[in-house]
């Protein structure tokens, strides 16, 4: 074995990985890309990667078992709410499951849709960043990619304003739901409360609705219904909703503070983007390919399979590295540049195959609008300080603590 293979280790949980993972991610790639540690087979390679998101005997339904199994050890009896959620959730559903739901909800989520919500997301940028303007500048993380998700989400579902106020910190509790081995006791008993308190929430929301319709996202949910007449039953919309933000706001928050950072590192891409404002959908898939917000999940393999010389047994838990697959240079050349000129369409930042992320196309949206209020402004933003902390609540999502920036004179 080379001095190079046998110093490439995979340790999400050290402040230099935190840092920056592309390093390790780089010698993974090309010494060991099928290798086994911590319990887990590790991809690293684009090719594996998209083959086990593609392949659908390969189990997304992990969480509610590890929910399932902390309940035990940390001796709560009472956790039916939590399975459910977990168990009626996109994210971790399997088939048929999984394509019952996604057949009803797929349905709403539609280009069209999103495309309505353009000008409500427009306004909505617009007056978070001439807040930001208005100081001076400030830390861009927390007074605009932090707070657009939510109120954008909150919009479309026209929650009432007494809701919306707490959505955001309720949203952030429940994150530990994607990541429950990171959950103590004191956490899993928060995290319960959290979920009861915001479906009960959301309960009163989708009876008004269902007395009163609108045209607001949980209306459309409420009465959508299949060819064959399958409908959503109200706990199941309360969880979609529930997931809608929990999924949803850490990751598009992400997204924009990580575009945002990668344009203000390299001088040469945020000129040319000052220049042709056009290429702001190519940045956009660019940024979800450089240093994509979800970096990794998991999945359960359920039958024998061979993955990079690799055996693969059935009930081995595989972590596909989809930060690293983005960088592979079998699929796009230079791939430690960031290049906003480039076809970075085949990225998998939002997963692929049956799983693909449902708000994809609104992540995508918002970080466009955001972009586009910003780069046709005479002013421009410069980082205010060089020493960045990345948050450390998560070990699958990569994104900024804080973005701190000043504003410019003009062009």
């Amino acid at each position: 074995m080379s001095v190079q293979a046998a110093q490439a280790r995979f340790n999400p949980f050290s402040a230099e990985f935190r840092r920056d993972p592309y390093p390790a991610y780089r010698q993974l790639r090309e010494t060991k890309p099928v290798h086994r540690t911590m319990g887990m087979w590790v991809l690293t390679r684009h090719a594996e990667v998209r083959e086990v998101l593609h392949d659908r005997t390969f189990g997304a339904g992990l969480i509610p078992s590890l929910v399932r199994q902390h309940a035990a050890r940390f001796g709560y009896d009472d956790v039916g709410q939590l399975e459910r959620l977990g168990e009626k959730s996109l994210v971790f559903t399997d088939n048929p499951e999984h394509a019952r739901l996604r057949g009803i909800v797929n349905r709403v989520f539609t280009a069209p849709a999103v495309a309505q919500l353009r000008p409500r997301i427009a306004a909505r940028a617009a007056e978070l960043i001439d807040g930001v303007w208005r100081n001076g500048g400030g830390d861009f993380v927390a007074d605009v990619a932090a707070r657009l998700p939510v109120d954008v989400m909150c919009d479309w579902m026209g929650l009432p304003d007494g809701l919306r106020a707490q959505v955001g910190q309720w949203t952030h509790d429940v994150r530990f739901l994607l990541e429950p081995g990171l959950m103590k006791s004191e956490d899993f008993a928060h995290v319960r409360e959290v979920v009861a308190t915001f479906a009960k929430a959301l309960d009163e929301v989708v009876a008004a609705r269902r007395a009163e319709p609108g045209d607001d996202l949980i209306s459309r949910l409420l009465a959508t219904t299949t060819a064959g007449g399958d409908r959503l039953t109200d706990e199941e919309l309360v969880f979609v909703c529930v997931m809608c933000f929990v999924a949803g706001n850490e990751t598009t928050k992400s997204l924009i503070g990580n575009a945002l950072l990668a344009l203000l590192q390299h001088p040469d891409q945020d000129e040319l983007l000052r220049r042709e404002p056009e290429l702001v959908p190519r940045m956009v898939d660019e940024a979800l390919r450089y240093d994509c917000p979800l970096q990794q999940t998991k999945r359960l393999a359920t039958r024998e399979v061979e993955l990079g010389g690799q055996r693969i047994a059935p009930g081995d838990q595989v972590l596909v590295c989809l930060g690293a697959a983005n960088r592979d240079p079998e699929v796009f050349a230079r791939p430690d540049e960031f290049d906003i000129t480039r076809d970075a369409r085949r990225h998998l930042a939002f997963g692929h195959g049956m799983h693909g992320c449902l708000g994809g196309l609104l992540a995508e949206a918002q970080a466009a609008v955001v972009f586009e209020t910003l780069y046709r402004r005479p002013e421009h933003l410069e980082l205010a300080s060089g020493d960045l902390d990345w948050q450390d609540q998560s070990f699958i999502i990569r994104g900024l603590k804080a973005l701190p920036v000043t504003v410019r004179g003009g062009r």
